[in-house]
C-alpha cells in the first residue's frame, strides 16, 4: 500500500486542502446547465474529495487505484501497457496489475461509473462518483504516483512524497494561478487519462535530482524544522528548504495542480454530455439525508482512528 510519507508520518495524498481545491475549482468551470447543480453541492464536492484517502487505510482493493508504479514494466512501460483494462488483465494478469496501481483504468471506470450515473439521474450516485473521480484524477497528476520510489525509499530520499504533494502546496499554493476557463469535451478518455500519467512520469526525474542537488548543498541543520501542528510538536521541510526547492521546480507544483483542475472540470462535463446532456434541473432540491450524514460522519471517524493507530506504529 503506499502511504505517502512525510519526515514524520503519513501525509494524505496532494493533501487534504489541495484535493479539496481541485475539486471546488473544478466546479466554476462547468457550463451554467450542469453548473448550477454542482454549485448547489459544492460543499459537498469539496469535503469528499478525500473520502478515497480515507477508505485507502480501511477498504480493500482502494489503494490501488490511487497510483501506477510505471518503473516496474521497464523503460516501455507506456509504449507496452494496454490502454484498457481487459486488455491490460489478458496480458499482464488482475493481481500484478493491482499490486502495482491500477488508477489509469480505474479513472475510465469511473468516467463510466458517473455517465451512467447522469442517465439515471441519481443525485447521490452523480455526487459521490463526481468528489472520487476528482480525487483520483488528481493522483493522476502527482509525479510521485507513477513511480515504485514513491517516498524516495529506493534513494535514501524518504519523505519526498509528502514534501512535494503537502508541504509544497501548504507554503505556495494561495499564490497560485488555477484558472483555465470554461470546459471542454475529452473526445477520448482512456487516451487522456494516459497521457496525463505519461506527463506526470515525465516530471519524477526533475522532483528527485532537484531534491538531491540542494540537499547536498544545504546546511543538513537547516533542511528541517519544527512546527506545532494540532498542539504536537512536528518535524517537517523549513521554509526555507521548502522555497529554495519550489523554486528549482520552475512551477512544476502548479501545473499539474492546474491540469488536474481542468481534467477534473472536463470529465464531470463529458460524462454529462455522453449520458445525453439530461436536464439536472429535476433534482436541484436533492439534499442528503440524516442517514447519508451519518455514515459520512463515520466513515470519517473509522479514518481518523486507522490513520492514528498507523502513525502510532510508525513512531514505536
Amino acid at each position: 500500500m503506499h502511504f505517502s510519507g512525510a519526515s514524520t508520518g503519513i501525509s494524505p495524498n496532494w493533501g487534504f486542502w489541495a484535493h479539496r481545491r481541485i475539486n471546488r475549482l473544478a466546479v466554476f468551470r462547468l457550463p451554467e446547465s450542469i453548473q448550477v447543480f454542482y454549485k448547489k453541492h459544492i460543499e459537498f464536492l469539496t469535503e469528499n474529495a478525500v473520502n478515497p484517502d480515507r477508505r485507502r487505510y480501511a477498504v480493500m482493493g482502494e489503494a490501488e487505484r490511487h497510483f501506477i508504479d510505471l518503473d516496474v514494466y521497464g523503460d516501455s512501460a507506456l509504449n507496452i501497457l494496454p490502454r484498457y483494462w481487459k486488455n491490460a488483465v489478458e496480458k499482464i494478469g488482475e493481481d500484478s496489475l493491482r499490486k502495482h496501481g491500477i488508477v489509469p483504468w480505474y479513472v475510465q471506470t469511473a468516467a463510466f461509473q458517473l455517465t451512467e450515473a447522469f442517465k439515471e439521474k441519481d443525485p447521490k450516485k452523480i455526487l459521490r462518483i463526481s468528489a472520487d473521480i476528482g480525487h483520483y484524477i488528481a493522483d493522476a497528476h502527482v509525479p510521485l504516483h507513477t513511480t515504485r520510489n514513491y517516498n524516495g525509499q529506493l534513494t535514501g530520499q524518504e519523505g519526498i512524497h509528502g514534501f512535494w504533494e503537502s508541504r509544497l502546496p501548504e507554503l505556495f499554493a494561495q499564490g497560485y494561478d488555477l484558472w483555465i476557463g470554461e470546459a471542454a469535451y475529452i473526445a477520448h478518455v482512456p487516451t487522456q487519462i494516459w497521457e496525463t500519467v505519461a506527463a506526470s512520469h515525465a516530471a519524477t526525474d526533475s522532483v528527485f535530482i532537484f531534491e538531491k542537488q540542494l540537499t547536498e548543498e544545504f546546511d543538513p541543520d537547516k533542511k528541517y524544522s519544527y512546527e506545532l501542528r494540532n498542539n504536537i510538536l512536528t518535524r517537517t521541510y523549513s521554509k526555507e528548504f521548502s522555497s529554495r526547492y519550489h523554486q528549482m521546480l520552475a512551477g512544476q507544483v502548479q501545473r499539474r495542480m492546474k491540469d488536474a483542475v481542468k481534467m477534473v472540470g472536463d470529465m464531470w462535463y463529458t460524462c454529462w454530455v455522453n449520458a445525453g446532456q439530461p436536464n439536472l434541473d429535476q433534482i436541484e432540491d436533492f439534499s442528503l439525508s440524516l442517514e447519508d450524514k451519518k455514515q459520512q460522519a463515520a466513515e470519517q471517524q473509522s479514518w481518523i482512528r486507522r490513520l492514528f493507530h498507523v502513525r502510532t506504529e510508525g513512531e514505536n
